[in-house]
């Protein structure tokens, strides 16, 4: 089961790849796509908006494989878990700054569905991994890929 968790989450071609660091892993490479979609889509935006809502929208996607990562660093599952809770609310409140965009007419729809079905898929993979890692793991147990 917790092979099955690795590969959902890591992306492991085959088993035997091991995980050397988090750009290894298939939601933090799925959160990576969605930054490369939102500064395309918010290059776009009125000038007026670069230190307003093109600038936080831009900040809030980085923010998921961000917090993707630097989970990944952490020793302890507990601790990841917490950093995957806050890729998680990036994500939401992503989807809300997608949603002022279109009301803005900054963007299509069209444009901003695309966006919502990685968004969808990405935090879907988010909340399988905090479950499995709930479920297979004492909180203060150290992740297998620490070396202390």
């Amino acid at each position: 089961m917790v092979i099955g968790i690795w590969l959902l989450v890591y992306g492991a071609e085959e088993m035997g790849n091991k995980i050397k660091n988090f750009k290894d892993l298939l939601i933090w490479q799925e959160g990576i796509e969605i930054v490369k979609d939102i500064y395309r889509l918010s290059s776009s935006f009125p000038k007026a908006e670069l230190y307003g809502l093109s600038s936080q929208i831009r900040k809030c996607a980085v923010s998921i494989p961000s917090n993707i990562a630097e989970g990944f660093k952490r020793f302890y599952y507990k601790d990841y878990r917490r950093f995957l809770y806050i890729a998680l609310g990036s994500a939401a409140e992503l989807e809300t700054q997608l949603v002022i965009s279109e009301k803005l007419k900054y963007i299509s729809n069209e444009e901003v569905q695309v966006i919502y079905v990685k968004l969808e898929r990405l935090a879907k993979m988010i909340t399988n991994l905090m479950k499995k890692l709930k479920q297979h793991h004492i909180p203060y147990t150290k992740l297998p890929y620490t070396n202390n």
